[in-house]
């Protein structure tokens, strides 16, 4: 109980000083600041895994499974990596969020913020109840395979995108607050006539916060693939979403160039659906699943940029190819037409 603590402690000063120090002031995240504390979570997650090795090394933390320090750090390990790689779907749908409330870049920190928090309590509660559900009734193992198969096949033939203005908790916060147009600062509330109304930041918060819920219900039920026990699970879970919101400014910009990394998010969905599926059949060790969904991640990115690459070399060689076939046309009375290309740049 007392590393549990500890670790929620650790977590709270670090987001203390996320907020409270580093970005007391809001102002629009550049690249470069979200890659350096990119950095600085994936280097925070890593020291962890040390911490992990001698926890289970030294049973410092209840380990009903006898899992050894090495052992433990592969579950931690692969699991970390399945919800960094699931948070990126997740990315794409707050960047759409954003950009339908309008939300200032200045802001968006802190939405993602107070996000956090809110996915704290919410991940520790499906955490919690979920083991205690697979310890109890095995053959849910089976029921989450099957979902995640079904999320899998969901994610790769539907292409709908999110609509907040559907979100039933919109509605509901209408019931008890007014809901003002405009933005006022940093604020969620303000208050009109001695009336506290909430502003668009709060609506936008709102959202973020029940889509994170949402893509819950596919991750967390992913990492029981990998490991049940509470402690592996939240916190590697706790330490991909304290990645995301730096993650996030990232990647959001350039997050629909990957066009084939969802197909990776398909198949680890997929593969780790499978592995549940198995789990009181087949054994797969952990460093086989870590190495599968590195590579999964690797060869989704490494397509993408392959294909952006083949797919701007063949729009040069048809546009130098454009200029030849115009020369060749015979001469007539009418204009000879223009390429594509000039049609959009003339437009």
């Amino acid at each position: 109980m007392v590393i549990w603590i500890g670790f929620l402690i650790l977590v709270f000063i670090l987001l203390a000083l996320d907020l409270g120090v580093f970005n007391k002031t809001p102002h629009s995240i550049t690249a470069r600041e979200a890659m350096g504390w990119t950095g600085l979570w994936v280097t925070l997650s890593l020291i962890f895994s040390i911490f992990v090795f001698f926890a289970y090394q030294n049973n410092w933390v209840p380990n009903a499974d006898k899992l050894s320090g090495q052992a433990a750090v592969l579950k931690y390990l692969t699991g970390y990596l399945v919800e960094q790689s699931l948070s990126m779907d997740n990315i794409f749908v707050i960047a759409m969020i954003f950009a339908y409330f309008k939300v200032p870049r200045q802001y968006q920190h802190r939405v993602l913020f107070w996000g956090i928090l809110g996915a704290l309590f919410f991940r520790g509660v499906m955490i919690g109840l979920g083991v205690v559900l697979i310890k109890r009734f095995g053959w849910l193992t089976y029921v989450f395979g099957v979902f995640l198969l079904y999320s899998a096949y969901k994610m790769w033939t539907t292409h709908e995108g999110v609509h907040p203005n559907k979100n039933p908790v919109i509605n509901w916060v209408k019931r008890f607050f007014p809901v003002i147009k405009n933005f006022e600062g940093e604020h969620f509330f303000v208050r009109r006539r001695h009336i506290l109304a909430a502003t668009p930041l709060f609506i936008a918060l709102l959202v973020v916060e029940t889509t994170d819920i949402m893509f819950a219900f596919d991750s967390i039920p992913a990492i029981f693939a990998i490991t049940t026990d509470p402690f592996l699970v939240f916190t590697s879970n706790i330490f991909a979403i304290l990645g995301l919101r730096s993650l996030y400014f990232v990647l959001a910009s350039i997050i629909d160039k990957f066009r084939y990394l969802q197909h990776a998010l398909v198949f680890i969905l997929a593969y780790v659906g499978v592995k549940m599926l198995l789990v009181h059949h087949v054994e797969i060790p952990e460093w086989l699943s870590l190495a599968v969904i590195a590579l999964s991640l690797g060869v989704g990115v490494l397509a993408s940029v392959r294909g952006k690459t083949w797919q701007e070399k063949k729009a040069e060689k048809e546009e130098g190819a454009q200029p030849e076939e115009n020369e060749s046309l015979p001469s007539s009375g009418s204009p000879p037409q223009m390429g594509k290309s000039k049609i959009r740049a003339g437009s």
